[in-house]
């Protein structure tokens, strides 16, 4: 489970989170809000890429606050992006073994590259990263981030550009992980189909406070939440 406590992050005059203060508890916990509301700035505090001005972040009763990013790597923690950070010009097998090689020892790396790219149904590992479609590389993105036995997995939007059945294909994969890996899953998504299905539990981030959390079904109907996220206004 991640604790946030009494998070706070300052850029000048201006603070993408406010003294947040949220459990994610759920085996795949989603976090939504509008633009600007905080979402990836949260994604990169887990991950260490953006340190607290105050508060602090735990993981199973870890305290990562105290930890540079590649520790928290090598303790688990894994992170996708909006935008893939593949290398075109290397191959599928290559880009996966980045991860491979900076978290597991020599011997381990071969076997776990190769169960990571079956996983998630990738053939042909000696393909060039560039010529692989939207879907593949959304798929060797989570491969990527599925090696060397990962305790938490964030993503940022991972459904970004793909067509409605290439999301679904997405949707079961990401669904098998906290089974088959161990691992929790942390995932920003506007698209509010996708988070239905997939999410146990969501928190609702508001100019970088919480605006609601709870099971997923509950949330998505209240009326502060879809006036915040969809826009909706309420009749009076």
């Amino acid at each position: 489970m991640i604790s946030i406590v009494d998070v706070t992050v300052q850029f000048g005059g201006v603070r993408p989170l406010d003294r947040l203060t949220a459990d994610l508890g759920a085996t795949i916990h989603g976090v939504i809000g509008p633009n600007g509301a905080g979402k990836t700035t949260l994604l990169n505090v887990l991950s260490g890429f953006t340190p607290c001005t105050t508060g602090r972040v735990l993981a199973d009763h870890i305290d990562l606050s105290v930890m540079a990013p590649e520790e928290r790597a090598r303790w688990g923690l894994r992170r996708t992006f909006q935008t893939d950070q593949l290398a075109g010009w290397r191959t599928v097998h290559d880009n996966v073994a980045v991860m491979a090689d900076t978290t597991l020892p020599r011997p381990a790396r071969r076997q776990a590259v190769d169960a990571a790219l079956e996983f998630v149904g990738i053939d042909r590992p000696q393909r060039l990263a560039g010529a692989l479609t939207v879907l593949e590389r959304r798929l060797v993105e989570l491969a990527r981030a599925l090696v060397g036995a990962p305790k938490l997995v964030l993503m940022d939007e991972p459904a970004s550009g793909m067509v409605a059945h290439e999301t679904e294909e997405f949707a079961a994969l990401v669904r098998r992980i906290p089974e088959q890996f161990g691992a929790q899953v942390v995932l920003i998504e506007h698209d509010i189909d996708l988070v239905a299905a997939l999410c146990h539990e969501v928190l609702v981030l508001d100019f970088g406070r919480c605006l609601a959390a709870g099971p997923t079904d509950e949330v998505l109907q209240d009326k502060a939440v879809r006036a915040a996220w969809l826009g909706e206004v309420e009749e009076s």
